[in-house]
């Protein structure tokens, strides 16, 4: 029997008439799926109005209170679901993360799914129902109710995809699907048929908004094809999978553009130059659960002996790293501290750069040719990776999208090796 899990977000959410409209698709889907889940974000701005709720009352609400609030978004939309798929004469059960039950960490707000149950989805699912499963919540081995964090909803719905083996997991959501860059910086951004699950996964962590990166990495890790569709409009969206088929005999050479505004920087000056002083003062960000991205330490000085480390931050964590990384220096003897939130990070992605020579000295010249200074890199094998002044992110985006002509589509040869052609990608069926 074919599986099916499809996750809607809160903007498919939005309204009842939303709702409805959902149920209808559900409905349709149902009469071609024996077994259907259905994964449910909260209604659309629900989850914010709860947190400007709980700031009114305390600046700095317990993580523990947090999550109980926040996990009733959901609880609301699954429900309204399900009777909104009763009403339409498709027998339906919303089930919460604690009635699944989806076991997680203790990270209040980041919490990490250790665990899946699925004898209670299974039994639904054998009696005909389809499963209404709230997203982004579980539950700790005390009982105690979790949050995944934003875009948490993704990540649920891949790994009951993974759990029970399904064919394909749909991501429904107000884009209908993964473009070149974002069309909002590129109005002639290109919809790509299919894209590797590795290059989603750096887009997704460079920070594309279509999918939260955790999703991603789920499903690289059990091998679950994504869709990426639009709930509003008709259309094949792009899928997410291993690897491509068709005709084209090479990767694309840059598959897409992403940025990330919600960065910090962080730099360290004059730090004693002796083993072990990059992790102590890394250990004490990671101790407070804070993700650190790209870091650079410079060469060290002869005379001084000392070196300056630089790394960056979730910007929403950036006074909390710099008051932690503040008082680490001291204890180091570092000269001083100094912080910058106003920057971004701009990447390109894409498989081709495995194969191919002077991917990164044409982005440089690119970004070069309108005057942006780039502050900070970070490569691997398919990503190249920028930090500049927040203030030139669009240009930035704009100019590297037209350096890499992918209005065009995905190009195999940098601009002057010869006449670039568009790869032909075919879309693959099924998994």
């Amino acid at each position: 029997m074919q599986t099916l899990v499809q996750k809607y977000g809160g903007s498919s959410l939005a309204t009842t008439a939303h709702i409805a409209r959902v149920a209808e698709r559900v409905a349709r889907w149902r009469e071609q799926v024996a077994r259907l889940v259905v994964v449910c974000s909260a209604m659309g701005g629900e989850t914010d109005r709860l947190l400007q709720l709980a700031s009114q009352l305390d600046r700095k609400p317990s993580p523990r209170e947090l999550d109980v609030l926040l996990t009733t978004g959901e609880q609301a939309s699954v429900a309204l679901l399900s009777i909104a798929l009763e009403a339409r004469g498709v027998p339906a059960i919303s089930l919460l993360g604690d009635q699944i039950p989806i076991i997680t960490d203790n990270a209040f707000g980041k919490a990490r799914i250790r665990s899946i149950g699925i004898e209670r989805m299974e039994q639904a699912l054998q009696q005909g129902q389809v499963v209404v499963a709230a997203g982004f919540q579980g539950v700790d081995a005390q009982g105690e109710l979790t949050t995944l964090g934003r875009g948490g909803s993704d990540t649920t719905a891949v790994a009951l995809a993974a759990r029970l083996q399904a064919d394909e997991c749909q991501i429904y959501t107000d884009v209908d699907g993964v473009y070149t860059a974002d069309p909002r910086i590129v109005p002639h951004a290109s919809r790509l048929q299919v894209i590797t699950l590795e290059e989603m996964l750096e887009l997704a962590s460079l920070g594309s908004k279509v999918l939260q990166m955790r999703s991603v990495a789920f499903a690289g890790m059990y091998h679950v094809p994504i869709r990426v569709l639009s709930s509003m409009t008709e259309g094949p969206g792009t899928l997410i999978c291993l690897n491509r088929t068709g005709e084209s005999m090479e990767e694309p050479l840059v598959s897409g553009v992403a940025h990330d505004r919600q960065q910090a920087q962080i730099t360290v000056l004059g730090v004693p130059d002796r083993p072990g002083v990059a992790f102590q003062i890394l250990e004490v960000v990671a101790a407070a659960n804070i993700e650190v991205d790209m870091i650079v330490q410079n060469i060290s000085g002869a005379v001084s002996h000392t070196t300056d480390l630089t790394f960056t931050c979730p910007r929403g964590d950036f006074e909390t790293a710099l008051e932690l990384v503040r008082s680490m220096a001291r204890d180091l003897g570092a000269q001083r501290v100094s912080g910058n939130e106003q920057i971004a990070k701009v990447s390109i992605v894409g498989m081709g750069m495995r194969s191919h020579a002077g991917v990164a000295s044409h982005m440089f010249a690119a970004l070069a040719r309108e005057g942006i200074n780039i502050l900070m890199i970070a490569t691997s094998e398919i990503k190249i990776s920028v930090v500049i002044a927040e203030k030139y992110v669009e240009l930035a985006v704009r100019t590297l999208h037209e350096a890499f002509h992918l209005e065009k589509g995905a190009c195999l040869a940098l601009p002057g090796q010869h006449d670039p052609q568009p790869s032909t990608l075919q879309e693959a069926q099924g998994s």
